[in-house]
């Protein structure tokens, strides 16, 4: 006789079915802790390892003081392209929205002013900005960028033009470099992107050169749980 599952798997159960049926959707929020006690008769302990479960899963999204709520499909991005975060926001169907909050010269940290190669005392571009997908955010973008080199860029309006899809346009990179690590966000990625302080993220940072001269140094953060990299290629190319 087979023994009846851990009752944390049937709360899990209970709910991924209603997420596949289509009765909770995208966004959608998961009926709270103590309506789940009350409606399923199990203890608090047991619909929290459910939930933190589907947590790992990549099924449910937690915000922290909010609640839990079905996760999106996740947005990706390239590895092996420079591609702007709204487009793939759109592409899935979402509103996209960027939210710039610091634009403006001032003076670089020190290991920032020589990869630009710049005097360690003159200013450099500095943007920092969160992009969203519906009413979440997905993107906490902090760049540094050479000014000699697109002396327009801080005259952008950000809110209607990213950063990337400017810089494509105004100096094309001629080599681009990535990096992809998992993270432990600190307290103002976790204000910015709304998630728990033990949330995992993922970093991606790129440098950018034209024909040898750096042009920008970009750090774009995203939850781990929201976001995928990915990349093709042909071995032979």
């Amino acid at each position: 006789m087979t023994a009846p599952a851990p009752l944390y798997l049937r709360v899990k159960r209970h709910i991924a079915d209603r997420i596949a049926e289509g009765t909770l959707r995208a966004h959608d929020r998961i009926p709270s802790e103590h309506a789940l006690v009350r409606d399923l008769g199990v203890s608090r302990m047991t619909v929290n390892r459910a939930l933190r479960e589907l947590v790992r899963d990549g099924i449910v999204v937690r915000i922290q003081g909010v609640g839990s709520f079905v996760a999106p499909p996740q947005t990706g991005l390239g590895l092996l392209e420079i591609r702007a975060i709204a487009d793939d926001v759109r592409a899935l169907g979402r509103a996209y929205r960027c939210e710039p909050l610091v634009v403006r010269a001032e003076k670089p940290p020190a290991a920032m002013a020589a990869l630009l190669q710049i005097s360690a005392a003159a200013p450099a571009f500095h943007v920092l900005c969160v992009h969203h997908e519906d009413a979440q955010p997905i993107q906490i973008e902090d760049r540094w960028v050479a000014p000699a080199l697109v002396p327009d860029f801080l005259s952008q309006d950000f809110t209607s033009i990213t950063p990337t899809d400017y810089l494509k346009a105004a100096l094309p990179a001629t080599e681009v470099e990535h990096t992809v690590e998992a993270i432990r966000p600190d307290a103002e990625t976790v204000r910015l992107l709304r998630i728990a302080a033990d949330q995992p993220c993922l970093r991606l940072t790129r440098t950018t050169w034209n024909h040898g001269r750096p042009v920008t140094h970009a750090r774009m953060t995203h939850p781990g749980d929201r976001f995928s990299l990915s990349g093709r290629f042909r071995p032979d190319a």
